[in-house]
């Protein structure tokens, strides 16, 4: 499975940022993976941004994102997006999207994904 992250970048507070996720691989079942964001600031640890689950639903999100964060997905093209508005300097950060093989249920804990992109920079400035 390989995951590609793309669409990170400079932006000011306020303004707003589109990543993007495609996942691959011939042993990849969106129906059977749960799909999430992740973030890792400089010197922070890795936090859970949202999730959606394999079989669709609603996506999850972290407290410090909801409202401003939307995730979506495109299960034909397997792919999925985070709309990012009203970004704060807070928000600057590496961007991950992983992915859990074994379950289609999602989890905020990044030790329950078992692949990950190589992630793309997002930086907010004030």
């Amino acid at each position: 499975v390989q995951l590609q992250a793309s669409g990170g970048g400079l932006v000011q507070t306020g303004g707003s940022l589109r990543l993007s996720c495609a996942a691959s691989g011939r042993t990849f079942s969106r129906s059977r993976s749960a799909l999430a964001w992740f973030r890792q600031g400089l010197g922070k640890e890795r936090e859970f941004v949202a999730a959606v689950s394999g079989i669709g639903g609603r996506a999850i999100y972290a407290d410090s994102v909801k409202g401003r964060f939307i995730m979506s997905g495109d299960n034909v093209e397997n792919m999925v997006y985070l709309q990012m508005n009203s970004l704060k300097p807070e928000d600057t950060a590496r961007y991950y999207c992983a992915a859990d093989s074994a379950s289609w249920r999602t989890s905020t804990n990044w030790k329950t994904y078992n692949y990950w992109g190589q992630g793309t920079q997002v930086t907010v400035s004030s």
